[in-house]
């Protein structure tokens, strides 16, 4: 079951707004943006991107009651400047994997269950996870996962990689997941493939790259006053969202520190655990 991470905490930043056009980037199962269309009558349009089709599915669902007042739209958030009219009220991205993803064994995510190495958050992106542990060379791997995964291991993880498919291809979240094992050992409440997997998805669907590219180019789309909440799951895509929000000429940062969620919230969905979210209120321009 999917659960909106730290719905109320968003939806604080927003109430004292009127908010007549609104942008949810992420839109994943429509929890938000259900939320959000209950809190503020007033919305006329919510645009709703999500490059992954099934969650789109899933959403139309959710807000069939709001259905006049909602645009699903299939697209990744780095281009909603192509599918959004400037002067939106609000802008809201929740960065990272949906429990959805991680809960379909065919997606490719979880190392968990036994599945095709796959991990594209959009089916038509050519790039997929066995594609990179089958032709990449070992230092580009290993620059993935010492990079995106900050797994100190990194070297020793790529070369065991490219020993193993040198005798079978990789094709398996479990083969992969076996292979990180044989270099890391299980200790722990944390699975030793966790930061490999998670950088391979990064990798994969250039999350980093993109969340940095559309943050100038939200804060475009905004109407003055308008506001932009990112929440993100890991230190690499905090530190974008911090430093891109400490650049805007045209923002005024309204979350000193990342607010986080509460041990309740934390107890009873624990995938909110590592949640940050960071927002940025558009200055007036004249």
């Amino acid at each position: 079951m999917h659960i909106s991470v730290m719905q109320n905490e968003v939806l604080s930043f927003f109430q004292d707004r009127k908010l007549f056009s609104f942008v949810d980037a992420t839109l994943g199962a429509g929890g938000h943006s259900k939320a959000l269309l209950e809190a503020h009558p007033e919305i006329k349009t919510l645009y709703g991107l999500d490059q992954d089709p099934r969650a789109l599915i899933i959403a139309k669902e959710t807000l069939a009651q709001d259905a006049p007042r909602v645009q699903l739209i299939h697209a990744n958030f780095d281009t909603m400047k192509e599918h959004v009219p400037a002067g939106v009220d609000g802008i809201l991205m929740d960065i990272g994997v949906s429990s959805m993803q991680l809960d379909e064994s065919e997606r490719g995510f979880s190392f968990m269950k036994e599945g095709p190495l796959d991990m594209r958050m959009n089916p038509d992106e050519q790039t997929s996870a066995q594609w990179i542990v089958n032709r990449y060379s070992e230092r580009e791997i290993a620059r993935i996962i010492l990079e995106y995964g900050e797994e100190k291991k990194a070297p020793k993880i790529a070369k065991a990689i490219c020993e193993a498919r040198r005798k079978k291809k990789i094709e398996t979240t479990l083969q992969l997941a076996e292979i990180v094992e044989s270099i890391i050992p299980r200790y722990g409440k944390t699975h030793p493939a966790t930061t490999t997997f998670q950088a391979l998805r990064i990798a994969v669907n250039r999350e980093l790259e993109r969340l940095a590219e559309v943050i100038p180019q939200a804060l475009d789309l905004l109407a003055p006053q308008g506001r932009l909440a990112i929440i993100t799951f890991h230190s690499l895509e905090d530190r974008i969202v911090k430093n891109a929000f400490r650049a805007a000429s045209n923002g005024q940062i309204l979350t000193k520190k990342p607010l986080i969620p509460t041990d309740e919230e934390c107890r009873y969905n624990r995938r909110s655990r590592s949640a940050k979210l960071r927002v940025i209120e558009k200055r007036d321009t004249f």
